[in-house]
């Protein structure tokens, strides 16, 4: 089993007298972690580490919490943890969505200049939860605004017309939610009937009936029974599931945008986050290779490795889009070339259940630089 050890973390501008931070950045040297507990660690690491840039902000934001001003323009709002795929997600939601929404964004890496999106609202905001950050800006941000819309920055607008067609949606009557990517791998059975799970990828919903009128949380919950279709038990509701059950129950519509017009509109990668906190991890390409290259064979035969390995490739994308958008490279210095990513993809290959992330991969990537 891969064993990857933990190295010291040390910041350049702790002077003498600050031992407790010294003391809080020092990372358990001596503890070894295995590829399976090294990337929640990774995770855990990211939100303690990117809060000295970010918990001042924070604060900051919740002594005003000043929302948008009254107006009959959608508030879009998404969430970032890497700085060039906001400038590439921002590029293309004002290419194609125009003026037409106002853009707020909760920034968690402590690195996105807000020059970056002239126009969007950007708070630098402390890692929480998807879902208290997506609550926060449907209760306070957008309060005035009959539409809030939640949507992920690996979620790409790829052309026009999604404004229109939120609108169209909840102009029927009792119409709560517009999803662009619903889940696939597990339905809500109810009173006969079953429902695909909206999801929070990309939704946008009306304020008036999911916070003003049944004051819903977004927040995941125990307790899912419904119908698996991949053959998983699902025992949890993920983030907005919960209230998209109830909203069906109390005979609210939940409109989901049928597969091919919603192409037209959207694309997206998916679990990004992981590789994300991998390339925040370690600190130079091999490091990274290291990760996948040294855990036994048949840990390839699961769904971890192949799922970083293809938000890995992912990333390349957004890195080689950022390059044409700004004329230069964003500096990521852990991460490898995307041939080297390919070669190791190829050499497990016999392996995989499944090519369908590195597929969509290749999908998504063509779709973008189409897009840009």
């Amino acid at each position: 089993m891969s064993i990857h050890r933990v190295r010291c973390v040390i910041d350049p501008m702790i002077t003498p007298k600050d031992t407790g931070r010294r003391r809080f950045l020092h990372y358990h040297t001596s503890i070894a972690r295995d590829y399976v507990h090294l990337l929640p660690y990774a995770f855990k690491r990211f939100s303690v580490l990117r809060a000295f840039k970010t918990i001042l902000p924070t604060m900051q934001y919740y002594c005003t919490r000043t929302p948008l001003p009254a107006s009959d323009k959608p508030a879009l709002f998404t969430m970032n943890i890497l700085s060039p795929m906001m400038t590439v997600w921002y590029h293309l939601a004002r290419k194609y969505l125009g003026d037409s929404v106002d853009i707020v964004i909760f920034e968690s890496s402590g690195e996105l200049e807000r020059a970056e999106c002239p126009g969007a609202r950007v708070h630098k905001f402390l890692n929480f939860y998807a879902a208290t950050k997506s609550e926060e800006f449907l209760r306070s941000i957008a309060c005035f605004r009959k539409i809030g819309w939640l949507c992920d920055d690996d979620m790409f607008f790829v052309g026009p017309g999604a404004v229109e067609r939120v609108e169209k949606e909840l102009t029927v009557p009792r119409t709560a939610s517009v999803s662009f990517r619903p889940r696939t791998w597990w339905e809500f059975s109810i009173a006969g009937r079953s429902y695909p799970p909206s999801s929070s990828y990309c939704i946008a919903y009306n304020r008036e009936i999911l916070i003003d009128r049944e004051n819903l949380s977004l927040a995941p919950a125990d307790g899912n029974n419904h119908r698996p279709l991949i053959g998983k038990v699902v025992k949890r509701y993920d983030t907005c599931d919960k209230a998209n059950e109830i909203l069906l129950q109390k005979g609210y519509r939940c409109a989901i945008i049928e597969e091919e017009e919603r192409e037209r509109y959207v694309t997206g990668f998916s679990g990004m986050s992981g590789a994300v906190m991998l390339l925040n991890y370690f600190r130079n390409p091999q490091e990274t290779l290291g990760y996948f290259l040294s855990p036994p064979q048949t840990a390839w035969k699961g769904g971890m490795l192949p799922g970083a390995l293809s938000g890995m490739l992912a990333i390349c994308t957004i890195a080689d889009l950022y390059a044409k958008l700004r004329g230069k490279r964003y500096p990521l210095p852990s991460l490898p070339e995307r041939g080297e990513l390919e070669r190791i993809r190829d050499r497990f290959r016999p392996l995989l259940w499944t090519m369908e992330p590195f597929e969509r991969v290749e999908r998504v990537s063509e779709r973008l630089r189409a897009a840009l």
